[in-house]
């Protein structure tokens, strides 16, 4: 199998130094309240330290609106032009504002570093065009994959695996198709598992990953590598089903929404791949380090997803016993 690898070594060592959080995403969540015609109520939920959340992102609402304290006064006008949550992008990776209109229906609306603005209409309709839905859940699923570092570690054991063959092709084509499966399924409600299992599974997987990758022998995951990504590509899909459940489905589009969020997670998903064939290309191939550098490499993500695996069963028997 083709090699590469030296640079995996210092990513990998890198994020030992961060917080293993693994795939989660830093979420705010807003909540405002239609009391009267114009006049709401809002506040942060979902957080133990709201006024750090405070200090971080600062709200900027529609013009014809303001705010007093807790209360937003926005008149006749109702809630209607941009709003924006300065900060978003830093500390947090995204805000969800949900509003509860006076009608008692309720819209989600989500933020981040490249969509810090959301336009608001000033009544119950959903009409979010179809193009910022795309764009939204487009950049929202580009982000969870490139700092979902449990999904990388296994994309990368996977690339180790194949290496850069036609098999490759086949696995990636298969790990998406079953990850696209659970992900819908999750979404709409028709699959439901609770997400500590979930997560333990997908911790559990890359270390079987990285275990193949270091095997010599010719075993099964070597010979029919798409059907192993197949088979845990289903547990990574209802991990991405996880966050896009925190992040909010708009009920008026949801299949563009859920359709481009796993676009968004394919296009993170092909840039990695597209950034290690390209430093796999500049690696020399007569170099006698390049054996060692790659079996270091997975000893690395294995060590990792075995520390994942071990954190999550271990929340998992602490629930057990709670």
């Amino acid at each position: 199998m083709k090699s590469f690898g030296p640079w995996l070594i210092a990513i990998w060592l890198a994020l030992l130094g961060t917080p293993l959080a693994a795939h989660e995403m830093t979420m705010a969540e807003m909540e405002l309240r239609e009391s009267a015609p114009g006049e709401f109520t809002w506040s942060w939920t979902a957080t133990s330290d709201a006024r750090a959340v405070e200090l971080d992102l600062v709200p900027q609402w529609p013009e014809g609106c303001h705010a007093e304290d807790k209360a937003l006064h926005c008149g006749p006008g109702g809630l209607a032009g941009p709003f924006t949550v300065s900060g978003v992008g830093k500390r947090y990776s995204a805000v969800m504002v949900k509003v509860d209109w006076l009608n008692g229906q309720t819209r989600v609306y989500t933020l981040t570093g490249n969509t810090p603005s959301v336009q608001l209409y000033g009544s119950a309709d959903d009409k979010r065009g179809m193009g910022e839905i795309a764009r939204a859940y487009t950049v929202l699923g580009v982000e969870h994959i490139l700092t979902g570092y449990d999904h990388l570690a296994f994309v990368l054991g996977l690339l180790f695996l194949v290496g850069f063959r036609r098999k490759l092709v086949w696995t990636i084509t298969a790990f998406t198709c079953a990850h696209s499966l659970t992900l819908a399924s999750a979404a709409l409600g028709i699959l439901t598992l609770r997400p500590p299992p979930v997560e333990a599974s997908i911790a559990l997987s890359i270390v079987l990953v990285a275990n193949e990758a270091i095997n010599p022998r010719e075993t099964l995951a070597r010979r029919f590598p798409a059907v192993l990504a197949f088979l845990f590509g289903l547990v990574h899909g209802l991990g991405f089903a996880g966050a896009l459940k925190e992040i909010g489905l708009p009920q008026a589009h949801l299949p563009i929404a859920l359709l481009t969020f796993n676009v968004g997670v394919e296009m993170g998903q092909l840039l990695t791949v597209a950034a290690c064939y390209g430093i796999y290309c500049l690696l020399p191939r007569d170099a006698a380090w390049l054996p060692r550098a790659r079996m270091a490499s997975l000893y690395v993500i294995g060590s990792l997803a075995a520390f994942w695996s071990w954190s999550r069963v271990a929340i998992i028997l602490a629930k057990l016993h709670s």
